[in-house]
């Protein structure tokens, strides 16, 4: 069954991807917003609330800009977020703290929560956040700062891609969604675009 045209809000590589793989059409619009949330949030509401504002600022961008002509597509927006040990982390400002994300990653588990938000035509909303976790193997210093050097994971939150090379030797097993640690569960998406 074929989804309507949605709008991507994100200019991620792996969520256009993944759409383009299961045959969703998408336009993609972005807008930055600020990425911080209340600290009386649980971890899966963290990812829900930035979804939502990346959701709510498209709104307000094709309302301005693109005098409506958009307002009848559904915006998708996601927001996922690595938690390990109660703390978030999200994407590493520089190598040394990429390098030590990698390292707190290094042995444990951890959980990766996406927070989906469809919002549609009519203003109405459906939301769920996606949690998967993901056990590491021990990561060396060595093999952290060649991944973080040959990858530059900067763009992601934790610091690594799974389907990159630290996914490959540093990923002993995953318990959940493997698209969701891409950042986008693919699968839950389809379904409800599809109903």
């Amino acid at each position: 069954m074929q989804a309507d045209e949605i709008i991507l809000a994100s200019h991620s590589p792996r969520r256009k991807e993944l759409l383009e793989k299961v045959g969703i059409p998408f336009v993609v619009v972005t807008k930055p917003i600020d990425e911080s949330f209340p600290s009386t949030l649980t971890k899966s509401e963290v990812a829900i609330h930035i979804a939502r504002n990346k959701a709510l600022a498209i709104k307000e961008k094709i309302t301005a800009e693109f005098h409506g002509e958009l307002l009848n597509k559904t915006i998708l927006a996601a927001d996922t977020i690595v938690v390990i040990e109660d703390k978030v982390l999200g994407k590493p400002a520089n190598r040394t703290e990429a390098i030590q994300m990698i390292l707190n990653l290094s042995g444990k588990m951890h959980e990766v929560i996406t927070g989906v938000v469809l919002l549609h035509k009519d203003g109405t909303e459906q939301t769920f956040a996606e949690i998967t976790k993901v056990y590491f193997n021990t990561i060396s210093s060595e093999e952290a700062s060649y991944y973080v050097d040959k990858c530059e994971p900067y763009d992601k939150a934790g610091s690594y891609a799974i389907q990159e090379w630290i996914g490959f030797i540093g990923v002993k097993a995953i318990e959940g969604d493997y698209y969701n640690v891409m950042g986008l569960p693919i699968n839950k998406i389809y379904q409800l675009l599809c109903k």
